[in-house]
């Protein structure tokens, strides 16, 4: 693995463009990414990188190419059997994939499939739960002493929130986390849950049966409504081999799971120090509706989406030839100076503020960001509600991973 991620920005500044590689993990654990992304905005924003432990790829680096390549669905593929949505090639594409690793027409009835979840007639329904069960998290958490928020608040009400999206049993939620955690470890990491694809394939099998044990009693019983009981109906997605069905299950988990947690935590990691911010949050809380997407934008919970060449192309002058691997990097188009005003502050009462990266864009954004964006709003307004103040005690633990940006914990006490 390369090692440069105990570089000076000073040193990064004077790297040959040929040896930057964005995609050593630890970049992204020591929090050291963002001169390099901010070297290649400026000299070199569709980069080839020839030589990384995950073989030759293209980094997209600003605003708008990535949206312009998020669009390009016919010549960008996201489609497992070629490689899938991570830098790293997907170990079993061709026996696994879910509908973000689909190309269309297969990748619309798929997400249709799943889509009237999150409509927004159900997010009304679901806001008196997200609240009721918000405040009973809140009210609980102890006081003068310190606790992990990333278990005790984000966790929880993430995966509570999963429980009843698929409707599943209450005293067994905590393997919806242990299932997401399993799904994106890095095998490479000092501390990964799982050391290799087998090992981790062998969790993930586990989880398809169980599923697949709550599925056919949904397809046996009345439609409900929930994520299991939509599936197993629906003509798209009834019949889907197994394999497919466990890609599907660890797409839905993942993305209810690890990206609202990261983002409830980094949301509270970004107030703590940006102390004004704290402070006109809590003289105006209306401030809520901006702040929402500024922690989304300011967290940027996904590092990067990656595709293959479907065919020869040319973008931005460069000469991308079929079959290449190409990624772009969420954090770096999140902070392009171009777009995104002073992206290096914490602004929360940014003007657009929901014009950023964090959910991608076109066929493939993500299909529950207003469900993140609701609990993101019913945690704040609970907060502000008791006027809770919490001190951060000590660093957070970043997750060893180029594709989500993670927080495995933070040390806080509530004074």
């Amino acid at each position: 693995m390369t090692q440069m991620q105990t570089l000076s920005a000073d040193e990064i500044g004077t790297l040959p463009l040929e040896k930057i590689d964005v995609s050593d993990p630890a970049i992204y654990q020591n929090d050291n990414w963002h001169a390099y992304f901010r070297r290649l905005r400026r000299e070199d924003p569709v980069h080839y990188c020839a030589d990384s432990p995950y073989g030759p790829y293209w980094s997209i680096t600003k605003f708008d190419d990535i949206m312009q390549m998020e669009l390009d669905h016919q010549t960008y593929s996201s489609a497992a059997h070629l490689g899938g949505i991570t830098i790293r090639d997907s170990p079993y594409g061709k026996e696994m994939a879910s509908f973000i690793g689909m190309d269309q027409p297969t990748h619309t009835g798929h997400r249709k499939a799943v889509a009237p979840i999150v409509a927004p007639n159900n997010l009304r329904n679901l806001e008196a739960t997200i609240r009721e069960r918000t405040a009973a998290v809140l009210d609980s958490l102890p006081r003068n002493e310190t606790f992990n928020f990333v278990d005790k608040v984000s966790i929880e009400l993430t995966t509570m929130m999963l429980a009843t999206l698929f409707d599943f049993p209450w005293e067994d939620r905590r393997l919806l986390t242990y299932w997401s955690d399993v799904s994106t470890t890095d095998i490479n990491a000092p501390n990964a849950l799982v050391k290799s694809d087998e090992e981790r394939l062998e969790v993930q099998r586990e989880m398809g049966k169980y599923f697949a044990d709550l599925w056919q009693e949904r397809a046996k019983s009345e439609p409900g409504f929930d994520l299991i009981s939509m599936m197993a109906n629906d003509q798209a997605t009834k019949d889907m081999s197994p394999g497919d069905l466990i890609a599907t299950f660890v797409l839905l988990i993942v993305g209810g799971n690890d990206t609202t947690r990261n983002a409830m935590t980094g949301g509270l990691m970004a107030l703590c120090d940006n102390p004004d911010q704290f402070a006109a949050l809590r003289a105006d809380h209306g401030l809520i509706k901006s702040l929402v997407p500024e922690i989304i934008r300011y967290q940027s919970s996904i590092i990067h989406m990656r595709r293959t060449a479907l065919k020869d192309a040319e973008f931005c002058g460069k000469k991308i030839a079929k079959g290449d691997r190409v990624v772009m990097w969420y954090v770096s188009g999140n902070w392009d100076e171009e777009v995104i005003e002073a992206p290096d502050e914490f602004n929360i009462q940014r003007a657009k503020a929901r014009r950023h990266l964090a959910f991608g864009a076109g066929i493939h954004r993500c299909v529950g960001d207003r469900l993140a964006e609701q609990q993101l709003q019913i945690l704040w307004e609970e907060i502000l509600k008791r006027d809770l103040r919490f001190e951060i005690m000590g660093p957070p633990e970043r997750l060893y991973s180029n594709f989500i940006r993670g927080i495995k914990s933070l040390p806080v006490r509530i004074t």
